[in-house]
C-alpha cells in the first residue's frame, strides 16, 4: 500500500505545481509550455525506456521507466487525471485476456 501513496503524493505534488511559478520548478515549467511539451518529454522518456531495454542494462531501464510513468503522471495530471484513474482501468480488465479487452475497447 506504501507504494501506491508514492503516486498519490506525487500526483498531489503534481497538482500543486500547477499553479507554480515556471521559474520555481522543472514541472511548473512544463505545465507553463503546454501539453505539447508535455507529450515531448513522454515521447523522449519512451524512447530513452526502449533503447535502455535494448541494453540490457536492468537498473538503466528501471530508471528510464520511472523517468517515463513520472512524465506519464505530469500528462495525466495535465489533464486532471490521476493515478486512481489509471489504476481503476487496470482493475476493469484485470481477468481478462487482452484479447477480449481490446474487442471490449473496439466496441465501446
Amino acid at each position: 500500500m506504501e507504494r501506491q501513496a508514492i503516486l498519490e503524493r506525487l500526483a498531489d505534488t503534481l497538482e500543486a505545481r500547477k499553479l507554480a511559478d515556471p521559474g520555481s520548478s522543472y514541472v511548473a515549467s512544463l505545465f507553463h509550455k503546454g501539453e505539447d511539451a508535455i507529450l515531448k518529454k513522454v515521447a523522449e522518456e519512451a524512447a530513452e525506456t526502449l533503447l535502455a531495454s535494448k541494453d540490457g542494462d536492468k537498473l538503466h531501464l528501471v530508471r528510464e521507466m520511472a523517468d517515463l510513468w513520472f512524465h506519464g503522471m505530469v500528462l495525466l495530471a495535465f489533464h486532471g487525471l490521476r493515478p486512481a484513474d489509471v489504476l481503476d482501468e487496470l482493475a476493469r480488465r484485470e481477468g481478462l485476456s487482452g484479447h477480449e479487452e481490446k474487442k471490449a475497447r473496439s466496441a465501446g
